[in-house]
């Protein structure tokens, strides 16, 4: 056989589709932690559906905030903001369910998200403050806003409804959580790869400077994804107050950190360019996942956090890799 047809021939590793292991390390990465624990915890209940539900209803929030984060990643930019926003949507949400009703909730939160982006995306792209300061200024002002207007305390919900379709009813067996991550996912996953924008989103993020000199406004779609972004973390705070019946401003809290992991570790990468809204749901299911398990182990809070850690630094170290 000749050079040329030998080079015609897949490799064995090729048809198995482990030449590209790599790129679905993901994949790998999730199965084997899975197995894992399933061994390892098989007498804690780990198998049990009532606790793989319980990790999708725990993964959901960041599930829904990482993958407006993919955009944000694949466009050269980051939002550090995200955990606060959710807590103050979930306050303002909270707050005017008490004041007008369930729909006037919702229009509360999603207004919240859209002012936050915007303020983020004006300084961001029009005065050219860096998305990282701009977003890390936020994360204060956004925290320490609804920590004003709530006076520090839980803003309780006594909406059923709104309660039940954001966060606390199941359809059937399924959480209304899950349903909330899947349709999510299936709408970002199919913006991304299938539509003008998220190819001028990917382009932004691959190289600014060739995007512009080929007709797309990148300050555009820099200022879009950062709205995006706050409008899926607003999201993610209004499931926040469903599922526990109150606003906090707690909740979101250092939830930035997983979000960034949940992304990178899917494939998105840290230096734009580069995203994939499948595998930043598996990361954000894998953190979910890991975390369960150190749970059941019986670990304290503070280890977990190391865990957590780890997990940022195994995220960069993988997105480098790729790159």
């Amino acid at each position: 056989m000749s050079t040329s047809e030998t080079a015609s021939v897949p490799s064995f590793a090729a048809r198995l589709g482990l030449a590209n292991w790599r790129q679905n390390i993901i994949y790998i990465g999730f199965a084997v932690i899975f197995l894992v624990f399933a061994i390892a915890l098989h007498d804690k209940g780990f198998l049990n559906p009532n606790n793989l539900l319980n990790i999708f209803r725990q993964t959901a929030m960041i599930a829904v905030m990482a993958i407006a984060m993919t955009y944000v990643l694949s466009a050269g930019e980051i939002d550090l903001s995200v955990g606060a926003v959710a807590g103050l949507a979930s306050v303002t949400t909270a707050m005017a369910i008490d004041a007008g009703g369930p729909v006037f909730g919702v229009l509360a939160g999603l207004t919240t998200g859209i002012a936050v982006g915007t303020f983020n995306g004006l300084l961001t792209t029009r005065i050219g403050i860096p998305s990282f300061l701009t977003t890390l200024a936020m994360m204060g002002i956004a925290k320490g806003v609804a920590m004003w207007v709530s006076d520090t305390a839980a803003v309780p919900i006594i909406s059923r409804n709104y309660a039940w379709l954001f966060g606390g009813g199941s359809i059937g067996p399924v959480p209304i959580l899950l349903a909330w991550m899947l349709v999510f996912g299936a709408i970002g996953h199919v913006v991304l790869r299938k539509t003008s924008f998220g190819r001028r989103v990917l382009a932004t993020g691959g190289g600014e400077t060739a995007a512009r000199y080929s007709g797309i406004d990148t300050r555009s779609i820099k200022f879009r994804v950062l709205i995006i972004s706050s409008m899926a973390a607003a999201l993610a705070g209004m499931l926040y107050a469903g599922r526990l019946q109150s606003g906090r401003f707690q909740l979101g809290e250092g939830d930035e950190l997983s979000v960034i992991a949940a992304a990178v570790l899917g494939g998105t990468s840290l230096f734009g360019g580069v995203g994939t809204v499948v595998g930043t749901i598996v990361g954000a299911l894998m953190i979910g996942l890991i975390n369960n398990g150190l749970i059941l182990m019986g670990l304290e809070f503070s280890q977990q956090l190391i865990a957590r850690g780890g997990i940022i630094i195994l995220a960069v170290a993988l997105s480098q890799s790729r790159r």
